[in-house]
This record gives C-alpha cells, structure tokens and sequence, in this order.
C-alpha cells in the first residue's frame, strides 16, 4: 500500500460525514475500554470482598460480631456483607418488637436480604447495557459512513470521462476505512459484555446460595433470644 492509501491518509482525505462518523466510533471505543477496564477491575474487587466476608461467616464467628463489623465497614463492605447486614437488620429489628412467630421473623429477613440483593445486582450490572449497545450498534454506524462514503465517491466520480480502478479504488477504502473502525469498537465490547454477564451470572447465584444458607441458620436460632451463633 502506497502512502496515498495509508490509513491516516484514507481518513483525512474521507468526506466530512464520513469523517464525523469515524470520530464518533473513535470515542465511542475509548469509552468502551473505559467500561471495559473499570467493571474488570470492579468485578475482581466484589469477588475478593465476598470471599472474604464468606470466610469469616463461616470460621465460627457470631453472628452479632460479624453485624457489628459490617456496620462499621459499611462503606467499603462488599455485596454479601451488605445483603447479610440487612437480614440482621431486620431480624433484630423484629425481635425488638417482640415478634416471636419464627414465620415472621424468617419473611422479614429473608425479604430484607432479597431487596439488598437487587440493589447490589443493579450496581453490579451497571454499564453492561451500554456495552451492549456498543457492540450492536457500532457496525451499524460504522455501515453508515461505508455507504455515505462509497455514494460520495462515485458522484465525485460522474464527471469524468474514464474511469479506472485507479480512481475508484481510494474512495472506496475511504469508506471502508468506516465500516473497520466500527467493527474494532463493536468486537470487543462484545466479548467483554459476554464476559462480564457470565461472571455476573456466577456472582448472583453465590448470592443467592448465601441468603438461602443465612435463612436456615437464622431458622435454626430462631429458639435463641439472639442470634449469638451459627
């Protein structure tokens, strides 16, 4: 490839639509990565803090112990820590009232537990969806400027008398320069997003698995003036 078809060359000697259309893709990856690089980093530091909040409920701690911590590590407590101070909560908040029905008590923690999870899962769950778009749309757009750029190309090309391959050839890599560039953007935002709902996926059903363990041992302590212990 001669310089007069370099990429760089390609893009600056394209149209102004098709120029504009290449720029949005530009941004549109550099956001992406972004995305891509802090859910990464986000999603690694929610698996650490939930295995280590899961270790230390199930090395024999007390259940009151472990409330207490999660209550002065709020801020920087990880998803199942939140969702099992919660369910204390609330629990505690029932035995105060003196709500001694084991049925009761049970629903309102388990109940607690549930809306904590959909709050963390949403928080998990952010930027997926723009991922998403990212990957769908982004061909499409890049599609745009290919087409815009070839209808370009050959009404510039209506004037003359002969025409070549030599003459077509730089308009059409103009515009597929485009559809490339949209494809870069789209590709890995969507190996990334099929990544991410894989791993959140896993997430949510440990989750899951936790509140159903937390409830039966909420269930067997529910005899017990407080749950000292599990």
């Amino acid at each position: 490839m001669n310089q007069d078809l370099s990429i760089l060359q390609l893009v600056l000697n394209a149209s102004f639509v098709v120029q504009l259309v290449m720029l949005l893709l530009v941004a549109v990856s550099v956001a992406s990565w972004t995305a891509i690089f802090r859910k990464l980093i986000a999603l690694k530091r929610v698996k650490s803090l939930n295995d280590d909040f899961e270790r230390d409920f199930w090395s024999g701690t007390s259940l009151n112990d472990l409330f207490a911590a999660a209550a002065q590590n709020a801020k920087h407590a990880g998803p199942m820590e939140r969702i099992f101070a919660s369910g204390m909560r609330e629990y505690q908040k029932l035995r105060e009232r003196r709500l001694n029905d084991p049925g009761t008590l049970l629903d309102g923690a388990r109940r607690a537990m549930r809306a904590s999870f959909q709050r963390e899962l949403d928080v998990v769950e952010s930027h997926l969806s723009f991922l998403a778009s990212v990957g769908s749309v982004s061909p499409y757009v890049g599609l745009f400027g290919t087409v815009w750029g070839i209808m370009h190309a050959f009404t510039g090309l209506a004037n003359l008398q002969q025409v070549t391959l030599a003459t077509v050839a730089p308009g059409i890599a103009e515009a597929l320069v485009a559809t490339a560039i949209g494809l870069f953007a789209a590709i890995p935002a969507v190996v990334a997003y099929n990544r991410f709902a894989r791993d959140i996926d896993r997430v949510a059903i440990k989750l899951e698995t936790f509140i159903e363990e937390f409830s039966n041992i909420l269930q067997r302590n529910l005899g017990a003036h407080s749950p000292s212990g599990h």
